[in-house]
């Protein structure tokens, strides 16, 4: 083939490649015209119609929801009516009282006030019955329910009739709504005389700048020898605190996440843009299996750029990147609009939900993404979904007992119980469960008529159902009742058994009252695993560097 016969070859797979894309891209014109005048009449002709009188509002936000239903979880449409929670979720902020609630019989409770907000500001306190709002009756109304009353406009005033707990008064509270801005980190100090600890709980605006000045405060102030970064439940946020965050650690101009969208404008390198705070400090990043996006940037870069240790459980897997767009009468679109790529290259996306054939099939797509990358240093990483850890740690496991004593509430009124009676404690690293407070804890379980169904039981349960099913009862029923009676012996038992762990949860719960969620941090690290297995790692010089070595082929 001569030179100017592969020129001309060329320019025909150019022409041909650029008319199938016109073409396709007309027919998806065409498309979209011709259904959006179909759904159109259709709306119409429901509203002109139908037997009875229709909400063209709710049908419209129902076939919205169940268009973008095909796509991906985090393509959303936002309409007016939502945008107080969806500022909660993009901003980590809203207009309200500021406190957690939770459904209790009848009636909502005051689960956790925010420190210096209106509700903690005006007196309400964990265990309030929320009675009526604005003289409506809260009974039988659901969390969400009551929640959206809660919430406004900073500035506007709302009236609760509340019954505090211990008391039968019912009073009123007169609270101005306040825009309420969840802290990016509700807590850093020292776990250690020398290793410091940040809790980032969302990438929001300004989340950089707080992780920088709470480790500059932490060096000034320490003789600092390695920090842990807790990513532990972070459901991530904006990139660019994610790649600003990674730039306190790293030098400037490291690559730390690429975006690549169909839009050429959706494709973006991130570099760090400063020069590193400190690139050499011992760090441990801690993440489990509710660390996604942001989180797994930040994770995800630390590992590929070998400049710490990862730790925990593997990472949630979402490597798709979302933008906010603006629809009509203020509503807005959440949208994903790129993939992104740590380092290494990989893209730790879990779900394929662009291949119909493997959205639903996480283990098959796991297992066939087992591409190799490497690290900066030449360690070998996996592309498996998710940001496979450095030091696996599994999660803590609690008993059964102690799950069913949170979930049943007895060491949330437990905690009520005690504050009736005590108007002070120690600070949160001091204040320990004595025996005579945990042996009120036993007795109150008790008067209250405390159950739970062991595993054990409802396998009883069954081969009695099957025995009697299978026409054995009558032989071995003598043998069952015994091993029944055995059981709830050892039940009773139960409680002393798993002391330590409740004695844990319920000190956590008692300090939270006075405390508030900062307390509640500082109280729950002092035995948390994986803080003792980080710290451990960071005075281990030698087992720190090894972990970033290359290890040889075998």
């Amino acid at each position: 083939m001569t030179k100017k016969t592969f020129s001309n070859y060329i320019l025909i797979v150019i022409a041909s490649f650029c008319f199938t894309n016109i073409y396709a891209q007309d027919q998806n014109n065409f498309e979209l015209s011709k259904n959006l005048e179909i759904y159109a009449d259709l709306l119409r002709q429901l509203n002109l119609n139908y037997a009875d009188d229709i909400k063209p509002g709710e049908l419209n936000t129902t076939a919205i929801d169940a268009l973008l239903a095909k796509l991906d979880p985090y393509t959303v449409y936002v309409p007016e009516s939502r945008r107080e929670d969806f500022e909660l979720i993009t901003k980590g902020e809203y207009g309200g009282i500021g406190s957690l609630i939770q459904k209790q019989g009848d009636y909502i409770v005051i689960s956790e006030p925010y420190e210096g907000f209106p509700a903690q500001s005006v007196g309400l306190k964990a265990g309030d019955k929320i009675y009526a709002i604005d003289g409506e009756s809260a009974e039988k109304k659901s969390s969400s329910e009551v929640s959206e009353k809660l919430k406004g406009a900073p500035g506007t005033s709302i009236t609760l009739t509340v019954q505090r707990y211990g008391d039968t008064i019912l009073q009123d509270y007169d609270i101005i709504r306040e825009k309420i801005k969840i802290p990016n980190i509700p807590y850093y100090g020292m776990v250690s005389s020398d290793v410091g600890y940040i809790n980032l709980l969302q990438f929001n605006p300004q989340s950089a700048n707080e992780v920088k000045n709470a480790f500059n405060k932490l060096a000034q102030e320490n003789d600092l020898k390695g920090i842990i970064l807790d990513l532990r439940g972070n459901g991530g946020g904006l990139l660019n605190e994610a790649v600003d965050i990674v730039n306190i650690f790293v030098p400037k101009n490291k690559v730390i996440v690429t975006t690549k969208g169909k839009v050429s404008s959706n494709t973006h390198i991130h570099r760090t843009r400063n020069a590193g705070i400190d690139t050499k400090i011992p760090l441990v990043v801690l993440v489990n299996g509710n660390s996604a996006s942001a989180s797994e940037i930040v994770a995800g870069a630390i590992q590929d750029l070998d400049r710490g240790v990862v730790m925990g459980e593997k990472t949630f897997g979402k490597g798709l990147v979302q933008n906010i767009l603006d629809l009509p009468y203020n509503s807005k679109m959440k949208l994903t609009v790129a993939k992104y790529y740590i380092p290494s290259g990989r893209c730790i996306q879990s779900i394929d939900y662009f291949n119909e054939k493997v959205a639903d099939s996480l283990e098959n797509l796991r297992d066939s993404l087992l591409n190799a990358f490497r690290t900066a240093g030449g360690r070998l990483v996996l592309d498996k979904g998710g940001i496979e850890p450095d030091v696996p740690i599994e999660g803590r496991m609690f008993s059964q007992i102690s799950g069913d004593l949170y979930a049943q509430n007895y060491l949330f009124n437990f905690a009520n119980e005690f504050v009736l009676v005590n108007d002070s404690i120690s600070s949160p690293k001091e204040f320990e469960i004595s025996d005579s407070v945990f042996s009120d804890f036993k007795s109150y379980v008790e008067e209250q008529g405390f159950d739970y169904k062991t595993e054990t039981e409802i396998l009883l349960e069954n081969l009695n159902k099957s025995a009697e099913r299978e026409d054995y009862k009558t032989s071995i029923e003598e043998l069952l009742n015994s091993l029944s009676e055995e059981i709830l012996k050892e039940k009773k038992k139960d409680i002393d058994k798993n002391r330590s762990e409740i004695e844990e949860m319920l000190k956590v719960e008692i300090i939270t009252r006075y405390y508030y969620q900062k307390g509640k941090i500082e109280s729950s690290l002092l035995n948390d695993p994986e803080i003792i297995e980080a710290i451990k790692l960071i005075n281990n010089k030698q087992l720190y560097s090894s972990i970033l070595e290359v290890k040889p082929s075998n």
